[in-house]
């Protein structure tokens, strides 16, 4: 392949020495049928003259030498906290002392998928790549909020397969059912609040978001529209429609069969399962349960956010200002 700004292929230059080498013909005309300049058309004619056909492929524009490179034993450890993380590049250019634009250049140059496309749980590639084509941001806090459920399967006492492997064990068929975590994702701060619950129906979705509209004023924030998917729960529901009114808030549903326009609560739900629902094997169903606070208050207090220029979800929130 070319480089991307070469007006000409290989099989192009091939053309041009035909015509300047084989037929006789002045590179000033030869260079004006193929739309480059006469100095181009002699760099070609040149290096063939002294190197053949095979002077006439892509040479590799990398400087001979590069003397401020960052050193290979920094660029191991960039690469060996991305796989060890499996966090973004601000991150670790925090636990590394690397700039974050380093860690970029040099997750480029070793060809390291974006997360986006990795198991959370092994960090392999498991997902094709996909980009939206607009993005907004309301702005202000409450504007906007995304909502939705991830339904999680509870954990058997003593460990599930996360911690013992699939492997045939007492019990290992016995079905434990799902825990479904509400969660509510403010569009132009992050913020977020979220429950475990015992079911999706309804009445339940309607009580969370009260308590979840309660969490947001005691922050200084009124809601006043929401977004969900589809859901029968969310669509159907007087109790979930007669909670929305009790608050004041208008429901916005997305459009069928597009996801990605509640991104916002989607991509909060994958940070959560990756660094709360699957960061380590946990023991009991209520172990994962009682890590769930203690890990939401990083995130909304502690934890970078790379949309909000590497600060704290609630840092944009009225109550923090």
């Amino acid at each position: 392949m070319s480089h991307a700004n070469a007006r000409l292929t290989f099989h192009g230059r091939c053309e041009l020495v035909r015509r300047v080498r084989l037929a006789g013909r002045p590179v000033a005309h030869v260079a004006a049928e193929m739309g480059i300049s006469r100095q181009c058309a002699w760099r070609w004619t040149r290096r063939f003259d002294a190197e053949g056909w095979a002077g006439l492929h892509d040479r590799s524009s990398r400087p001979r030498r590069c003397p401020n490179r960052t050193s290979a034993e920094r660029e191991q450890a960039v690469l060996a906290c991305r796989e060890r993380e499996r966090v973004g590049r601000d991150r670790v250019a925090a636990i590394t002392g690397v700039p974050a634009r380093t860690v970029s250049r040099i997750l480029a140059r070793h060809s390291r998928p974006p997360l986006a496309v990795l198991d959370p749980v092994t960090g392999a590639v498991i997902r094709a790549s996909r980009a939206t084509a607009v993005r907004y941001e309301r702005a202000a806090p409450g504007d906007l909020v995304h909502v939705d459920v991830k339904k999680l399967g509870r954990i058997p006492d003593g460990g599930g397969w996360r911690a013992h492997g699939r492997i045939a064990r007492p019990g290992h068929h016995r079905a434990v059912g799902y825990d479904f975590v509400h969660a509510a994702v403010d569009d132009h701060s992050r913020a977020a609040y979220a429950e475990i619950l015992p079911d999706e129906k309804g009445p339940t979705c309607a009580e969370f978001w009260l308590r979840a509209a309660a969490w947001f004023a005691a922050h200084g924030v009124r809601v006043r529209q929401v977004m969900t998917d589809n859901a029968m729960n969310y669509v159907l529901s007087h109790a979930f429609t007669d909670a929305l009114a009790t608050t004041g808030t208008r429901h916005i549903r997305i459009k069928a069969h597009c996801p990605w326009q509640n991104g916002k609560v989607e991509r909060f739900n994958r940070t959560l399962a990756t660094e709360w629902a699957y960061r380590r094997p946990f023991a009991s169903n209520d172990a994962r349960t009682d890590a769930l606070a203690p890990w939401l208050a990083t995130y909304n207090t502690e934890r970078a956010h790379h949309a909000l220029n590497g600060q704290p979800p609630l840092s944009r929130l009225p109550s923090t200002t």
